[in-house]
């Protein structure tokens, strides 16, 4: 017997599981409303009950959710954007204008090979009461979030971890811990024990009555890098052309509310500005500049005037931050490190008072080659080839373009091919943001917290992929999904704010890894065909211009108007000294450490925002 509630109850949060106590899930779902605050909704099938809040973007009426047809109920968090295509190659004849609605007709047509026809960013639930059987879903890059758990005979899910997490007592995972303090992120796990990240590509069925579940990879990125592509440069450069504009389109035409694009001086975000001025003639775009920090805002600014884009730029000062601090690091339900949260937040929260959605670039560096440690990788496999010479590392270091004043072009490759020799992980490690590289005795590590990044990498090593695939490759699996859509979906959502991304769709995700390393990486230019593309559509001197990103002056916050906050959190008995010798973080505190100042102020706020999650979501203090 069913009860069906729908509230006025689709960016949102979707919640549910078996044998949980409703009124524990009402709570819960409470917990997600920034996710969803124009509807919530909830149905219940005896001991099964799935809840919905809802961002109504599409079809406000007919996208209400739980969405019911013959045995079966779903609730979605994303957008399907080719849905429409799909109800025309199917014949499909629904009654709303909604994804959610043509989504549940294919699943009940086709059954899970049907994911393999989605455009778009999803992770959703479906009850098939006639199976008895729950269906949990991610999208191929990881876009959308989704957590689960399951406790003896009790099984449940939500697209976040603090409402997930106010189900039941879970205790901590330290090895999890460990990996967020060498990497600023936690990878695709969760600090608790007993709760489990779906990992993007992935499904898990649940039999509803004995909560036996198995979980299995419906789509890999992995296989496509082994498929080299025979087009020429300006062939790439019009497929890809075409793929964008064809993407950009999708993610303005599913939308009955007012869409920006967030744009900063770079060309990833150029790009998308410029196809989507195309589409739109209202287009909104914003900027953001932060108080002693490279300012990007000119850059933006005429970008915008050759798109007559309405733009906005807004300003962060140093208040700021120390007014939001804590709210933004606890919006995250897990310790999570990256600093570029705070400024991505705060422009999320500026655009919601004037779109519901809102374009970004993320995707295009690791498709496309967007990051400057990836030149190393072009010209050699560290992860393979063991110990390089000095003397070679020494030569190629000349010519890399390497500007970080803190770390000389020479220290860097000879990092690489010294570590290179012990483990492919220790030369993973370093190529990223390790920042306690060098420091690890002053870390109380028990085991390895990497086994499974571990043990893939030993497999790729075990393939004939480039050097630069093997890299690109582990970052669209572990650090994209761990730390750059987990920053945007949070720091968006809890604005109310939709995301998009689109060099994530699926056309593109298909396509990119075939690009030749040379048009990706051409000598030591970065992003090559991306820059080229923008040379078409953008001014010349945004391709020209270096990769910057959400840069914050952490050390000057760190030392001045984060010092006290630093001091009453991590003084006295933090937990942090569980994982940190404690001695070590007096001689931090206190600027006596042989630390570089930098690299101090990111490990003081890796250990804030660690101590921040502790006692705001663990002990819910």
């Amino acid at each position: 017997m069913k009860s069906l509630t729908l509230h006025h109850g689709n960016m949102c949060g979707i919640l549910g599981g078996v044998n949980l106590e409703f009124e524990v899930l009402q709570k819960a779902i409470y917990l997600m409303l920034h996710r969803g605050p124009d509807e919530q909704g909830s149905i219940r099938y005896e001991n099964i009950s799935l809840l919905h809040a809802r961002l109504s973007i599409l079809d406000r009426e007919g996208g209400r959710q739980p969405f019911v047809y013959k045995h079966l109920s779903i609730v979605l968090n994303g957008e399907i954007y080719n849905h429409g295509e799909l109800r025309k190659q199917y014949n499909l004849n629904c009654r709303t204008r909604s994804d959610v609605e043509t989504l549940l007709h294919l699943y009940e047509r086709f059954g899970i090979s049907i994911l393999n026809d989605l455009d778009g960013m999803f992770a959703f639930a479906i009850y098939d009461d006639r199976e008895k059987t729950i269906l949990l879903a991610r999208d191929r890059a990881g876009k959308k979030p989704l957590y689960y758990f399951r406790n003896g005979d009790h099984f449940g899910f939500a697209s976040e971890l603090n409402a997930l997490h106010s189900i039941g007592e879970f205790g901590i995972n330290h090895q999890m811990i460990f990996q967020y303090l060498r990497f600023s992120f936690i990878g695709s796990s969760t600090p608790y024990t007993g709760i489990h990240e779906l990992p993007a590509g992935s499904i898990l069925t649940l039999d509803t009555r004995t909560l036996r579940h198995e979980l299995r990879s419906w789509w890999s990125i992995e296989e496509k890098y082994f498929l080299l592509g025979r087009h020429s440069l300006p062939e790439n450069i019009e497929i890809i052309s075409n793929l964008l504009e064809k993407s950009v389109a999708a993610r303005l035409q599913n939308s009955d509310l007012e869409v920006g694009t967030l744009l900063s001086g770079g060309i990833d975000s150029g790009l998308i500005t410029a196809f989507a001025a195309r589409q739109s003639t209202s287009l909104r775009t914003f900027t953001i500049s932060i108080d002693g920090q490279y300012d990007e805002a000119p850059l933006a600014e005429m970008v915008a005037q050759k798109f007559s884009t309405s733009h906005s730029t807004i300003r962060i000062s140093y208040n700021d931050l120390q007014q939001e601090i804590e709210k933004i690091l606890t919006a995250f339900g897990e310790p999570f490190g990256d600093s570029s949260a705070i400024p991505a937040y705060l422009v999320s929260r500026e655009a919601k008072k004037h779109v519901t959605v809102l374009l970004n670039g993320d995707g295009a560096d690791e498709l496309f080659g967007g990051y400057r440690r990836y030149v190393p990788f072009a010209c050699y496999d560290f992860f393979k080839n063991g110990k390089l010479l000095k003397s070679f590392a020494k030569i190629v270091s000349a010519v890399l373009p390497f500007p970080d004043k803190k770390q000389s072009h020479y220290n860097y490759l000879y990092r690489l091919a010294e570590l290179s020799s012990r483990s492919p992980l220790e030369c993973y490690l370093s190529s990223t943001v390790d920042t306690f590289s060098g420091f690890e005795e002053n870390l109380k590590i028990n085991g390895n917290p990497f086994d499974d990044l571990d043990s893939y990498l030993e497999k790729l090593n075990k393939t004939n992929l480039s050097g630069l695939r093997k890299i690109m490759l582990l970052d669209f699996v572990f650090q994209l999904p761990g730390d750059f859509l987990v920053k945007m979906d949070i720091a968006s959502m809890a604005n109310s704010l939709e995301g998009r991304s689109p060099f994530l769709s699926r056309d593109l995700l298909e396509f990119a890894p075939t690009v030749a390393d040379t048009q990706k990486i051409n000598g030591t230019t970065t992003k090559f065909i991306l820059r080229e593309l923008a040379k078409i559509h953008i001014p010349e001197i945004i391709p020209a211009q270096p990769k910057r990103g959400f840069e914050v002056p952490l050390r000057k916050w760190i030392e001045n108007d984060l010092n006290e906050m630093v001091f009453d959190y991590l003084s006295g008995n933090p937990f942090v000294s569980e994982f940190v010798n404690y001695d070590f973080i007096k001689t931090l505190l206190a600027n006596r450490a042989p630390v570089p100042p930098e690299k101090r102020a990111k490990m003081l706020w890796y250990m804030l925002a660690l101590e921040v999650w502790y006692r705001r979501c663990y002990l819910k203090q």
